[in-house]
């Protein structure tokens, strides 16, 4: 059961349009949650981590790649044909950068995620060396017979929440460009998904704030 009163949370989404429109900007704003925790010990308590596909994408301009074999290269064609590009690297490709840091790194700088065929994803180790696993972007396996297309879309739709050293989160879960139900729902759906990962649940959550790339912190919680 969610703890966010709706009242208040329309009217933090009112008050970051209305900061949005007086400063536009040449981009689509993502809209951040920033989250405060309590009654949590990193050093001690076991760090949660956890990743929900939310309903609408809060990050479009997120790129997926995929590290394809045989038969998700030709599907990728075809989609391409069809119109929709989904960037890929072939065996050969990850083969040319020799498992150097520095070439590993930059294709790892280019995409935002990464997708690699069942067949292919127990060799990204030695393909590539551990540069994509140290920068938190090693590949998620997608099978043959999973929608590739859909696949991505899911990626791009995902949040992770992750406890580190500091009882602080911010995660990416709407942008000024949805309607206020499509950002409601991502919101809600986002903080009571936390929720669910914390050992005594609401009550390890000290405050949420929701904000804009630009515009200033609303708190909701």
């Amino acid at each position: 059961m969610s703890k966010i009163d709706s009242a208040t949370l329309q009217q933090s989404i009112a008050g970051i349009r209305e900061a949005a429109a007086k400063k536009p900007r040449k981009f689509v704003e993502t809209i951040d949650l920033q989250i405060g925790l309590k009654g949590i010990d990193p050093s001690t308590d076991k760090r949660f981590s956890g990743s929900i596909v939310l309903p609408f994408c809060p990050c479009p301009r997120r790129t997926v790649c995929v590290f394809a074999d045989a038969a998700h290269e030709g599907e990728i064609k075809k989609l391409a044909a069809a119109g929709t590009i989904i960037p890929m690297q072939t065996v050969a490709d990850l083969k040319k950068l020799n498992k150097e840091p520095k070439p590993v790194k930059k294709l790892g700088m280019k995409y935002s995620m990464f997708l690699a065929s069942d067949s292919l994803f127990k060799q990204i180790p030695r393909l590539l060396g551990p540069t994509l696993n140290k920068m938190g972007k090693f590949p998620t396996v997608v099978g043959t017979r999973e929608n590739l297309a859909q696949k991505c879309n899911e990626m791009k739709s995902t949040v992770r929440f992750q406890l580190k050293k500091v009882l602080c989160l911010g995660v990416p879960v709407a942008h000024l460009g949805m309607s206020n139900e499509e950002m409601t729902k991502n919101i809600v759906l986002s903080i009571n998904f936390l929720a669910s990962l914390l050992k005594k649940g609401w009550q390890n959550i000290r405050h949420v704030h929701i904000k804009s790339s630009m515009g200033p912190s609303f708190r909701i919680y």
